[in-house]
């Protein structure tokens, strides 16, 4: 078992970094962000990893889904579902899945931030997303990233064992091994860190939220079942997408897959562990 001491020590430190700093700062007076600098702005999106010839363009036209519309409905039925049919998704319903997160509205200035469809601190939008695709209509499974001025996914490179290699990246979660497409969200720091330097950290987090959010909303509209996760092994992460796990790395995952209402006796059972022991 840790000792005591240090958990304390780590819980506490873990404390303090959740804190607004802004009025008891010691360094709020001599700080200056790279933006206060007048330093290059870092690039608002990163750059296609693949051929042109990858890409595959998505639809930014919705209409055809069966969305559901009631916002109350929405709110009430958003649940985290780890339970998932070998239904097939369709390259729409991702595509919906992809702009509702990330997508892109306009640019400010000429290219000073992107206004998305989901809030961020100083409109940074530090993230990058990265997908395993196991069973999308018409594409191929394996590794995709996605490219939000573009709406477009490009393919990376095939995966041999796909529910493996989620299941290891997901530090052993095997149910989460049947999502028909796994979200893997990236942090590039310095996109957060020009702009509140010292402070952009503990923004970021919150900014993921507000992505992880986002899915779940877009999940529930279409019928699909997503369960954000914290749990992910960062070394495996990186090198399936070839991340440098400094400049780079993966913060989030969500694995997304087709649902029915039968399962949510099985889905429950996940939590029998409470009944059990009288908790």
């Amino acid at each position: 078992m840790l000792d005591e001491a240090i958990q304390k020590e780590i819980i506490q430190k873990g404390r303090e970094f959740l804190k607004s700093p802004l009025e008891r700062d010691p360094y709020e007076e001599a700080f200056e962000s790279d933006q206060d600098r007048k330093l290059p702005q870092p690039p608002l999106v990163k750059a296609p990893m693949a051929d042109e010839s990858e890409r595959i363009a998505l639809t930014r036209d919705f209409s055809g889904l069966a969305l559901k519309n009631d916002l109350v409905s929405l709110i009430r039925d958003r649940r985290s579902a780890r339970i998932y049919t070998n239904e097939t998704m369709t390259p729409d319903e991702l595509s919906f899945l992809l702009w509702a997160t990330q997508g892109i509205k306009k640019i400010r200035g000429k290219a000073y931030a992107t206004i998305r469809t989901v809030p961020c601190g100083g409109a940074r939008h530090e993230f990058e997303t990265y997908l395993i695709v196991r069973n999308v209509e018409g594409l191929r499974p394996g590794a995709y990233h996605y490219l939000p001025m573009l709406h477009a996914l490009e393919f990376l490179h095939p995966i041999e064992d796909i529910p493996e290699t989620i299941t290891q990246t997901l530090c052993g979660q095997k149910w989460a091994a049947k999502a028909n497409a796994a979200f893997y969200w990236s942090v590039v720091p310095y996109r957060a860190e020009w702009r509140y330097g010292i402070y952009a950290h503990r923004i970021a987090l919150i900014d993921a939220g507000h992505v992880g959010q986002a899915l779940y909303t877009a999940c529930t509209g279409l019928g699909l079942g997503t369960c954000g996760l914290g749990a992910f092994q960062h070394e495996k992460c990186c090198d399936l997408f070839g991340l440098d796990g400094e400049e780079e790395y993966i913060i989030y995952t969500a694995p997304v897959g087709t649902i029915r209402d039968e399962d949510l006796t099985e889905e429950n059972a996940f939590y029998q562990f409470v009944e059990d022991e009288g908790l």
